[in-house]
């Protein structure tokens, strides 16, 4: 197997984990729950999981807005900070008004999009280096004042990277976070 097909196949596990055994049993009414008194909820997790590969792949790579700046009002968040969902720790005031029906369809358009865009790939633009201070701030909207360490972690970094973590690693991270939460509501199916 070479290093692009991995990639595809690693971005698709990633998907059909976070929709088979998170999305598709949390009913939705329960994903603003906080599990045993805190942590993230189904919402957060969603929303940050798609924003951070919505960043990494069309704005930094591919240089061009965010997905999430065309769905910024069907989310609830029109009037939400620029960087709403991309810290680890939640905001509820956030979460609170987020739609779920817009949510999965922001999800399901980033990775759409993730997947059409990694297809034809060749594997020799993976060790190019996107300006990213330029493309967060012009194409995701985001000032590196208000998110310095998403500017100093993605700074300098090659493409392969990007997909690496932000999308792959990252999402595989926060898949596991959804299914841990799955499992203490008590709607594991094992």
């Amino acid at each position: 197997m070479d290093l692009h097909q991995w990639m595809l196949n690693d971005l698709a596990a990633v998907r059909a984990k976070l929709l088979d055994s998170v999305v598709s049993i949390i009913p939705t009414d329960r994903w603003l729950e906080q599990v045993d008194g805190g942590g993230s909820t189904v919402t957060h997790l969603l929303l940050h999981i798609a924003r951070h590969q919505d960043l990494a792949i069309t704005s930094v790579i591919r240089n061009h807005d965010a997905r999430y700046l065309a769905h910024r009002h069907e989310l609830g968040l029109a009037d939400a900070p620029a960087g709403a969902g991309l810290s680890e720790r939640e905001d509820l005031d956030i979460s609170r008004q987020v739609s779920p029906d817009a949510l999965l369809a922001y999800v399901h358009e980033v990775f759409a999009a993730t997947q059409e865009w990694m297809e034809p790939l060749g594997s020799m633009v993976l060790d190019h280096v996107p300006n990213a201070e330029y493309r967060l701030t012009h194409h995701g909207g985001l000032q590196q004042d208000e998110l310095p360490w998403l500017y100093r972690m993605w700074q300098d970094q090659p493409i392969w990277w990007l997909v690496q973590w932000p999308v792959i690693g990252h999402g595989n991270a926060h898949v596991g976070e959804g299914i841990s939460l799955r499992n203490r509501m008590g709607l594991s199916p094992f």
